[in-house]
């Protein structure tokens, strides 16, 4: 690879990791709201966070068919210290007072960003550990179908992590706090509607892997070496 292509990979390798991390805080922050779904057939109750998670499996497994599982470990990496270091800024900020004309009062923002720490350790929990459970399952299957069957390496990751993931943010937030007949509602609206968005976003992936393949003349299935 030459350094003009070099140049241009890691341009978009910190493009995608930089939306990813977007993405995650955004869940984070925006966590503790539950809403309803419709989509017709059935109404989903999830977390106002589920929303954007699934671009960031979007974009873990554009990173894993690109750039390779360090890579895209390393952005998961880094994703989990940015998390804490949000955690951080909103904790420090509680121990200041607001001012009487502030749009915002002490009693908004704690009830908006009161348990956060709750939220984001729960979160974080779950996302590391799904997270990486999604780029080894990832290469699992690329490995076994020998860099074939994008769909199936992107569905069959997916699936279970996000199993994984919502299991796991449920059970730390709602655990001797809800009934278990709530939990397990809570925990299989928030799977399904993870698996739905992941069978949707699976033209994006190959369009997005196209792209890149074009972009730096790739065969199907490779990975940029450098």
């Amino acid at each position: 690879m030459n350094t003009e292509a070099r140049k241009q990979a890691d341009f978009y390798y910190l493009l995608l990791g930089g939306l990813f991390i977007s993405a995650l805080i955004t869940c984070n922050l925006i966590a503790n709201r539950f809403i309803e779904v419709g989509l017709g057939f059935k109404t989903f109750i999830i977390s106002a966070g589920v929303l954007p998670y699934p671009i960031t499996f979007l974009i873990t497994d554009i990173l894993s068919e690109i750039y390779g599982r360090k890579k895209t470990n390393r952005v998961i990496l880094v994703g989990f210290a940015a998390s804490f270091f949000v955690l951080g800024i909103l904790k420090s900020s509680m121990y200041f007072n607001a001012v009487g004309f502030s749009p915002v009062s002490d009693l908004d923002f704690e009830q908006m960003f009161g348990n956060s720490w709750r939220v984001v350790m729960a979160s974080m929990l779950a996302y590391l550990t799904a997270q990486l459970v999604d780029v080894r399952l990832f290469h699992f299957w690329k490995d076994l179908t020998k860099k074939k069957h994008l769909w199936l390496r992107n569905n069959a990751s997916t699936v279970f992590s996000q199993l994984v993931d919502t299991t796991l943010v449920v059970l730390v937030l709602f655990l001797g706090v809800r009934s278990n007949d709530e939990i397990f509602v809570l925990i299989v609206d928030g799977w399904l509607f993870k698996v739905l968005c992941a069978f949707i976003d699976t033209p994006f992936l190959y369009a997005a892997t196209y792209l890149f393949r074009r972009k730096f003349k790739l065969s199907f299935g490779d990975e940029l070496s450098y």
